[in-house]
């Protein structure tokens, strides 16, 4: 009986298998699973939409066998599983099976040739996942002989490196030149299984043909589509042997046989990212390791057009910058003495790319030889005990993890690439707009929109001051109150709406008397704050420390990579610090608890340790929480040898990992009413002290002298408890002082950088390792300033963010964003296919870029204009737009064709070239200025030339204020004279601006040439010229008294400067010859 190619939850069965399914995990989905049912002679283009709902599609009994696989349906011709998909191509209900409904399946019975090589040249399928079960029945080439074997016994497809690409079945022409595979080769079914028809298992190896080099930095790489098929590109080399395994799944380690990396038996190359992490460790390791630096990404893609390439396939084109050739050689040169090749890159998506590029860019240079065995280890943290246990537990390079990474570096060029262009032509100036880059900045935008649109109302409040009515007491104290109920209703921040309603208010609180109406003691816990992670750190540390968020992350990284101690010793100081996982070692918890007996007591320590999960979206709990490496590293050890911004940050980590682990504070509250006889109107006074410190020991240790607690201020508390706690019900009070307070309500407060991480983070936009980036970005493209604190859109970023709202609705949309940040996510943890994933959202992305490239840059003006009108023409008296100039035409928001700038001038133009404002989409850092700029100034009549009688007008333009003599008219262009040498232009009257018209004037003809010198009134000032020869007027020198042996000398003078082009000198007479 044949069978077609499933690919389906990571299990594969090939043409002429079919399986005995006893895999737990298969039987335990449930439902939500339906069949579409297309006809058995039927085309792959003409398949039947019919979808047949079944309760649960692949409930099978143990043990029950399959021949052919439809005969557990209910349905009789054959059919393949697929679920609901959502419009990235993945489930929308609580499902695991990672089907795509285009691209996996369950295929059975007789298919036709054509189609069953059309479905399976598409099909991306995973290794069998760890812990199932599969036996399968194996024949060949159709016939009747069953051999059954376990899963297990089949050669791991995984461990070998595949040069092999997708070669379709049948007659079926592939799109892309493909590599020959030898009917003897060495590759294991897995990896032909696209290629070949039968799964024939063969033992020659495959030739390795060596590798040309090629002077240019650029690759055209055709991406991995399966684990088993990961390398990517047809002329990497194939190893026969296991140790040089490429890429499978992380979990899938436990039947491969590993060599020995730790203690060394064999010398040994370690790849590192850095030079200051590759030092610390080669102390460690000693003689037998050699470690480099990789210095990064040793490729990335190509920063041009074309890089990534939806229609073949979304294969991508790499280049590799000069710097890392000379990287590459190095760790080249070292593999040729080693046996093992060991990537400790960074333990998150971007480390695992890293060591995935190493190994295409190794291979590419034959330093990859048959025998140096591969192997990936990561290091939460740089210490001598953590690299050692590392070692002895080496594992595959993750799929998924360098899916997920092509995946988001697709994504984010397609956005980048396609929507940067049309920025550029539609919005001069706006350099470029990005994917998680876009929702943050719509965040500020619209953060600003809601404080311009907030309307303040004006509220107040009364407090008062009560004293022991016995005034000879010793122990007479003050005590202050504020209302909260009158004429027996309780009063809300907006119930006293004026002054008026306050002063009757106070007219009878001052005829009342009152006394202790009621009091009441409470106990709170107030659990300890959660270990950090990327986000909270930055958050943390932009409150407390006024650190940027990129400057955080570059002196965690400090800390993590390693510094020398004062015994000569160089460690890291935390742990990994790139993490959305808030769970501690159990021997790091155990060792923090003990710390904290020792250092403060057993009632300090929790009896049990304490654990945290994550909360928000798409939490990657992968790693742990940033904690420091060694707990009783306290930071005043570190005070010489850190400097003052690391030792401040590892205070502040080293802090909340001792408070994570600690016993809650224990917050007594004390609430205490005051009224008068009929309790109409009522005070209350509340104060809190701490009976327990708990956690909040760690924050008033001699140790955080530099971080302190925001609630460090108990003694003024403990005072004011003290005093309340006195107070006995019914004790009269005497009224000392009843204050009015006014208030207004305040808009939403802008961005700082902490609240934007916080508030990205609640979204789920984004991964937190990514935020410093972004808002990086935002400011070196200048489409966000930060002031005090905050991050204040500029215009130029309200436009872009306007634009892509209008345009690329997606693009922008919190949801989508977030969603789309979701599916990424399950490509990491292998739920979700890549090339599915990016198909989809290129199909709908496209549309977009093809519906805004067709947009007029006039429909943009308009939908600008509309947009942000009432702050463009705010400064227009009473929002007249008639254009002052002409009379008839109306002020409008224009784009500039030249240069990058945006303005207000007349619809008229070409008629009327009247601008009223010219904005460039940055503020000043001067206050005044900036008001200045974004007021729109009208012209100033002031007067009429007294031999012409046309209009003398002060004006201003993009260089500054001038003077125009007449109207601008259509082929006659008016005559100005600039006023940038004039402070006050205020002090402009009509003669001194007839006197300016005048220039420029001629002062006589030069004695040489007989060539005209003139005094002409420039930007910089007057000057003299003559020819090519400018000499500017000194500034003590009135223009009336220059004359023509002035203008003389001035051009004689040492300031001299000559324009235009220099004379060519002329050629030599040649030599007479000899």
């Amino acid at each position: 009986m044949d069978a077609s190619v499933v690919k389906v939850m990571g299990m594969t069965w090939y043409r002429g298998q079919f399986s005995q399914l006893q895999n737990r995990a298969f039987r335990s989905y449930q439902p939500r699973i339906c069949l579409k049912c297309p006809s058995v002679q039927a085309e792959r283009s003409k398949r039947s939409s019919v979808r047949a709902g079944i309760s649960c599609a692949l409930k099978l009994k143990t043990g029950m066998k399959i021949c052919p696989l439809q005969s557990c349906a209910s349905v009789s011709s054959p059919f393949y599983a697929s679920r609901t998909m959502s419009s990235f191509g993945c489930e929308l209900l609580n499902s695991g099976i990672p089907m795509n409904v285009s691209f996996h399946g369950l295929v059975g019975g007789p298919w036709p040739t054509s189609y069953a090589s059309n479905s399976i040249s598409r099909s991306y399928s995973q290794t069998a996942k760890a812990g199932t079960r599969n036996r399968i029945i194996s024949t060949e080439g159709g016939s009747s002989g069953k051999t059954t074997t376990d899963a297990a016994e089949v050669p791991d497809s995984s461990k070998k490196i595949s040069g092999a690409k997708e070669i379709r079945k049948g007659k079926g022409k592939s799109k892309s030149k493909q590599p020959k595979v030898s009917p003897e080769s060495n590759l294991t079914v897995a990896e032909v299984v696209e290629s070949v028809d039968t799964p024939k298992t063969v033992q020659k190896k495959v030739k390795r043909s060596p590798a040309k080099k090629k002077k240019s930095s650029v690759e055209s790489s055709s991406l991995p589509k399966s684990n088993e098929d990961f390398t990517g590109k047809s002329n990497l080399k194939a190893s026969p042997t296991p140790s040089s395994c490429v890429v499978t799944k992380a979990k899938s380690q436990g039947g491969k046989a590993w060599p020995q990396l730790y203690p060394p038996i064999s010398k040994s190359v370690v790849v590192v990212e850095s030079v200051t992490k590759a030092k610390v460790i080669q102390g460690y390791l000693g003689e037998m390791y050699e470690v480099l630096p990789s210095y990064g990404h040793v490729r990335d893609l190509a920063a041009r057009s074309g890089s990534v390439r939806p229609d073949d396939d979304f294969s991508m084109v790499w280049e590799v910058p000069s710097p890392a050739w000379s990287h590459l050689k190095s760790i080249k040169v070292a593999l040729s003495g080693a046996q093992n090749l060991i990537l400790a890159s960074d333990p998150d998506r971007e480390g695992e790319a890293i060591a995935w590029h190493l190994i295409e860019m190794l291979q590419q240079q034959d330093a990859l030889r048959e025998d140096v065995s591969i192997a990936r280890v990561v290091f939460n943290e740089i210490t001598e005990s953590s690299i050692r246990s590392s070692l002895q537990a080496p594992r595959d390079i993750d799929a998924d993890l360098v899916h997920a990474y092509l995946a988001r570096r697709a994504l984010d060029y397609l956005i980048g690439f396609n929507v940067s262009p049309l920025l550029w032509r539609k919005l001069p100036g706006c350099q470029s707009a990005g994917r998680v880059q876009s929702a943050a900045l719509a965040l500020i935008c619209d953060r600003e929109k809601e404080i311009y649109d907030f309307k303040s109302t004006e509220y107040w409040t009364i407090n008062a001051h009560f004293q022991n009515n016995n005034l000879n007491s010793i122990n007479n104290a003050t005590v202050t109150s504020h209302l909260t109920h009158f004429d027996s209703k309780k009063l809300n921040q907006l119930s006293i709406s004026s002054n008026v309603e306050a002063k009757r208010i106070e007219e009878k609180i001052n005829l009342s008397k009152f006394e202790v109406i009621g009091s009441k003691i409470s106990k709170t816990r107030r659990n300890p704050p959660m270990p950090y992670i990327t986000s909270t750190i930055q958050q943390d540390a932009a409150n407390k420390l006024n650190f940027a968020a990129s400057y955080t992350m570059k002196v965690a990284q400090k800390l993590y990579e390693g510094v020398e101690l004062s015994d000569g010793k160089a460690t890291g100081l935390i742990t990994y610090m790139r993490t959305d996982g808030l769970h501690l070692s159990d021997e790091a918890a155990k060792s923090i608890q003990n710390y904290v007996v020792e250092k403060y007591g057993p009632n300090f320590a929790t009896k049990s340790t304490r654990k945290y999960f994550k909360k928000v979206k798409n939490a990657q709990e992968a790693h742990e929480a940033i904690r420091p490496t060694d707990i009783r590293r306290v930071p005043s050890s570190l005070a010489g040898v850190l400097d003052a911004d690391s030792l401040k940050l590892y205070t502040l980590i080293w802090c909340r990992t001792m408070a994570c682990q600690m016993e809650p504070a224990i917050i007594e509250q004390l609430q205490c009413d005051i009224g008068n006889a009929d309790q109409s109107i009522v005070f209350r006074s509340t104060c809190s002290r701490v009976e327990f410190l708990g956690y909040q020991a760690a924050y008033v240790d001699a140790e955080t002298i530099r971080v302190r607690h925001s609630d460090d201020d108990g003694g003024h508390r403990n005072d004011v408890f003290e005093i309340l706690s006195k107070l006995k019900y019914g004790q009269p009070l005497f009224l000392t002082n009843v204050l009015l307070d006014e208030h207004h309500t305040e808009p939403p407060p802008r961005y700082s950088e902490g609240s934007l991480v916080k508030k990205l983070e609640e979204l789920g936009i984004g991964r937190p390792s990514t935020y410093a980036t972004t808002i990086k970005v935002l400011k070196d493209r200048k489409y966000i300033t930060m002031k005090s604190r905050a991050l204040i859109p500029e215009f130029r970023g309200r436009m872009v963010s306007a634009f892509l709202s209008h345009y690329f609705s997606e693009v922008t949309d919190y949801s989508f964003t977030a969603d789309m940040e979701a599916e990424l996510d399950n490509v990491s943890g292998g739920i979700t296919e890549w090339k599915g994933l990016l198909k989809d959202y290129w199909t709908r992305f496209s549309k977009y870029c093809e519906s805004a490239s067709g947009v007029h840059i006039h429909q943009v003006e308009k939908m600008l204009e509309k947009t942000f009108g009432d702050f463009l023409f705010s400064s227009l008296r009473d929002g007249n737009r008639t254009c002052p100039s002409c009379l008839a035409g109306t002020l409008v928001f224009k784009v500039s064709r030249f240069g990058a700038g945006y303005f207000i001038g007349c619809d008229q133009h070409p008629k009327c070239k009247y601008i009223a404002q010219t904005l460039y989409g940055e503020d000043n850092d001067d206050d005044i200025q900036d008001q200045q700029k974004r007021n729109v100034e009208e012209p100033t009549l002031l007067g009429l030339h007294p031999a012409s009688q046309d209009k003398i007008l002060l004006k201003r333009g993009p260089y500054g204020h001038y003077v125009q003599l007449g109207e601008d008219r259509k082929g006659h262009p008016p005559k100005r004279a600039s006023l940038s040498h004039i402070k006050d232009v205020a002090s402009v009257t009509l003669d001194i601006a007839v006197d300016l018209l005048q220039y420029p004037v001629t002062l006589g003809n030069h004695p040489d040439d007989s060539q005209p010198v003139i005094l002409k009134l420039a930007k910089g000032g007057f000057s003299i010229r003559h020819r090519r020869t400018i000499a500017p007027v000194p500034k003590n020198l009135k223009p009336s008294e220059i004359t023509l042996e002035k203008g003389l000398e001035l051009l004689n003078g040492k300031d001299v400067k000559r324009c235009g082009r220099p004379k060519q000198k002329k050629s030599a007479e040649p030599a007479e010859a000899m």
